[in-house]
């Protein structure tokens, strides 16, 4: 069985790394490069660095953030925000990034999730998709979580594995930020839905919940901030925990 993956998610505003509640509220957790490299020191799998306002205020990812982080870390990370184009993912990928993530310019333009698997391979093609339960519907949503579309978040991650994503980022709107858990019942009908990894994404809480989500939500990683970030627990104590669940995890040696 493949190892479950522990993903902190450094989400950046202005060079900073910042936290909200169900997307808005935010606060200020820290240097992303600092908190980058604790992480890696302390066992994390991969890390997602997301530009949250990129897209919204029409700026491209910070390409010397990413610089600075491959300097400092040799764990997998991916980078999203702001990214609409081939040449963009070209200057990320080149500036040390491993992966990088699409959101509203894949909902904008699908076809730009084929071509980028056909020019980086689908490996390195991570699709974000923030959903939001609305009228009885989990409903994609777009620009930070601002924009409801008319996509269908299952139907949706469907789409994109076959344009080539070789990865789900899904994040739950309404579970975001409130430690509740995950949106595992959603988690668990697009993971047996899709072939490719789906990493979970809103509403960690406690240990507990990253055994849910790999276990009732069938999710093959998951993603956390502020639990993290603000050390309410350690990627360390968490990876020690999930063994004793019998969790495939990596545990540094």
């Amino acid at each position: 069985m493949l190892t479950k993956r522990i993903i902190p998610c450094l989400d950046i505003k202005e060079g900073r790394t910042v936290k909200g509640v169900n997307f808005v509220g935010l606060r200020d957790a820290g240097d992303p490069v600092e908190l980058a490299a604790r992480y890696a020191a302390e066992g994390a799998d991969e890390l997602v660095f997301l530009d949250i306002t990129a897209t919204v205020e029409k700026r491209k990812t910070l390409v010397d953030l990413v610089r600075k982080v491959a300097a400092q870390i040799n764990i997998p990370f991916t980078v999203g925000g702001g990214i609409s184009s081939i040449q963009d993912v070209s200057a990320l990928l080149n500036a040390g990034a491993d992966k990088i993530s699409i959101n509203s310019s894949a909902v904008k333009r699908p076809d730009l999730i084929n071509e980028l698997a056909q020019e980086f391979g689908s490996q390195c093609v991570v699709v974000a998709i923030d959903s939001r339960f609305v009228n009885n519907e989990h409903i994609v949503h777009v620009n930070g979580g601002r924009t409801p579309t008319e996509l269908r978040t299952i139907a949706w991650a469907k789409e994109v594995e076959q344009r080539g994503a070789g990865e789900i980022l899904l994040t739950s709107m309404d579970s975001d930020g409130t430690k509740a858990g995950f949106a595992d019942e959603l988690n668990a009908v697009i993971s047996e839905l899709v072939a490719i990894p789906l990493i979970a994404s809103g509403g960690a809480g406690t240990m507990e919940h990253f055994f849910t989500t790999f276990t009732k939500g069938k999710s093959d990683a998951a993603l956390a901030a502020s639990i993290f970030h603000f050390k309410e627990i350690s990627v360390p104590d968490l990876k020690a925990y999930l063994r004793t669940k019998n969790i495939p995890i990596r545990i540094e040696k």
